[in-house]
């Protein structure tokens, strides 16, 4: 059986010996960028050089990007659904571009994943009424032996990606699909139906034009490539198996789980282990992710919150009243330690925040269950509202099955349906929050954005002489307007503090320094002094910019040549952002 590292390596040596170059992944938590709550697919952090930054491995990239999606986190326990998943992705920045996509991502799923091309099926973009049908990834599909009755052709919806925002590069795309051995639900099935028969391992993204204002589109003058791959649907097709959980990415936790919780791996409980198991991975990693989220109850936090005590409601049902999750973190940070070595570095924050939200979560429930009381208690009828319901849910985090247990046991019932309509109600909000619109942050670089980005750098540095150097950014959000910069620290800032703070940062401004930038390795910048994440393990080179005596930091930019450039700099407001954390806005004057 092949394992995920194997995998991991023979995709990126594949199109290393075709001239891409290895691109280091990032932090899961988007950079300068509140339009996402995580990073949802491999080319987010790549928004700047597809719309024409210069990379500084060149136009030729590939990596393995960890990617966390949200909007699905309820279907998770069956087949392939995954909160946090493995992304193979490769692109070209201007140099080849649609045949020679297709024929690379076509030559790796056919001869070293190994899926027979009668197993493939690919949708493609129909036209529209300002662009025609892409007939040129039509004949490049067909020349490789794909059947008519393998190409779908579906509109913007489906096979159109793009813009970042209202403008900019966009484009037609074309995704492959492996077609189970299901009938057709109905006459139009294809690999846009649900159904089940078709799963999509990937997509060739081919970002060709520049949409404007107006709603026209031009011709890109840099036309780009973006290939992103789902690890772990591609393992299980590599290895011939049926689902996610056979492959070596969770059978160690399955294991692991039946022998801590005495309960047997059947149908019965296989919902449970899949749930707790996967929950497990994904909350790990967020958790060792440098930007340090910790549960909370609003953004990143939030959803990890939602993770951790949704595994811990599926321990309960399997009968398992001690804490088990630190035992299964121990197993997804020996398993994953290899290709992710921040796992092992962040190994006790990992399990001591597991630790602490098991602890927190104990007493919700107990809380839980007393407002449960007082619902039914109190009720007019015989029906507890489905409103009511969906609190117990989204606060409490009582599955809607404990609630109709709980409604039983006095002869109640309980409104299904309006839960369900709250529960709707509240998914189209987590998917807008995962999903995002793009609007700001990386996809803006205005002048004012632009400036604003060296104030943090600057904003950085103070916080570290007045606060001392065990502050870290924890993250950050630029706009056209202001800053929002993220910190570690455990208590309010004094008055004087922000003064101290504010009067450094405008001591640089006043003092009119050059701001340089130099490319070097991440073990050259270490040595520097400079700050920022070294998270990469294959020696990629960064960006380091300078401002003498004040900052020196890893950052992709833009940012001002002078810091004259930044004119002013105040602080508006200095609140808690979560446990533990605390958040600064603050703008600069024209």
């Amino acid at each position: 059986m092949m394992k995920a590292n194997e995998l991991r390596n023979l995709y990126l040596t594949f199109y290393n010996e075709r001239g891409h170059e290895l691109a280091a992944a990032a932090s899961l938590i988007p950079e300068d960028d509140a339009s996402v709550l995580y990073i949802s697919a491999g080319m987010q952090p790549l928004i700047p050089f597809l719309m024409g930054k210069r990379h500084p491995k060149g136009n030729r990239l590939v990596n393995v990007q960890r990617c966390v999606r949200t909007d699905d986190i309820d279907e998770v326990g069956d087949d392939y659904h995954l909160t946090m998943f493995e992304m193979l992705g490769n692109w070209s920045l201007g140099d080849y571009f649609k045949s020679d996509a297709i024929k690379m991502s076509f030559e790796f799923i056919t001869e070293k994943v190994g899926i027979p091309i009668s197993k493939l099926a690919v949708t493609v973009h129909k036209g529209n009424d300002l662009v025609e049908e892409d007939s040129e990834a039509v004949k490049t599909w067909q020349s490789l032996g794909l059947r008519e009755h393998q190409i779908f052709y579906y509109g913007d919806e489906e096979n159109w990606w793009g813009p970042i925002g209202e403008t900019g590069p966009c484009g037609p795309d074309s995704e492959m699909f492996y077609v189970n051995e299901l009938e057709d639900c109905s006459e139009d099935c294809g690999p846009a139906c649900n159904c089940g028969k078709y799963m999509e391992i990937g997509n060739n993204v081919f970002m060709s034009y520049d949409k404007k204002e107006d709603g026209t589109l031009k011709d890109l003058e840099q036309k780009n490539i973006d290939v992103g791959l789902g690890l772990e649907r591609l393992l299980i097709l590599k290895n011939d198996l049926y689902n996610v959980y056979e492959t070596d990415l969770f059978l160690p936790l399955i294991k692991k789980i039946e022998e801590l919780s005495n309960v047997k791996y059947d149908l019965s409980t296989q919902k449970n282990f899949r749930v707790i198991s996967e929950h497990i991975r994904a909350s790990s990693f967020i958790l060792a992710d440098p930007k340090k989220i910790v549960p909370s109850n609003s953004d990143q936090g939030y959803i990890l919150r939602r993770l951790i005590r949704r595994a811990i409601r599926m321990t309960l049902q399997l009968g398992v009243q001690d804490n088990i999750l630190i035992d299964l973190a121990r197993v997804v940070i020996d398993e994953y330690k290899e290709s992710y070595s921040q796992l092992k570095l962040s190994e006790s924050f990992i399990l001591d925040e597991l630790a602490k939200e098991y602890n927190k979560f104990n007493k919700t429930l107990r809380s839980g269950l007393k407002v449960a009381s007082k619902y039914f208690d109190n009720l007019d009828d015989q029906e507890l509202k489905g409103e009511d319901a969906f609190k117990l849910y989204d606060t409490y985090g009582f599955p809607l099955e404990l609630t109709i247990e709980l409604a039983n046991e006095r002869e109640k019932t309980v409104d299904v349906e309006g839960f369900k309509r709250c529960f709707e109600s509240h998914q189209k909000k987590s998917r807008t929050g995962s999903i995002g619109k793009f609007k700001g942050g990386l996809a803006e670089s205005d002048e004012m954005s632009i400036k604003l980005h060296t104030a943090t750098h600057l904003l950085n540095s103070a916080l570290k002489q007045v606060l001392g150097n065990t502050v870290n950014q924890r993250g950050s959000h630029i706009n056209s307007e202001r800053l929002r910069f993220d910190f570690s620290f455990d208590r309010k800032m004094t008055k004087e503090e922000i003064e101290s703070v504010e009067e450094i940062v405008n001591d640089a401004i006043n003092s009119k320094i050059e701001v340089s930038v130099s490319e070097m390795t991440i073990n050259e910048a270490r040595e520097l002094g400079a700050i920022g994440v070294f998270d990469s393990k294959y020696g990629e080179k960064v960006k380091v910019y300078k401002i003498d005596n004040y900052s020196l930091e890893i950052c992709g930019g833009p940012h001002v040549k002078n810091t004259s450039e930044l004119n002013s700099f105040k602080i508006l407001k200095e609140q808690s952002s979560s446990a533990g954390v605390r958040r600064i806005k603050a703008v600069i004057t024209t």
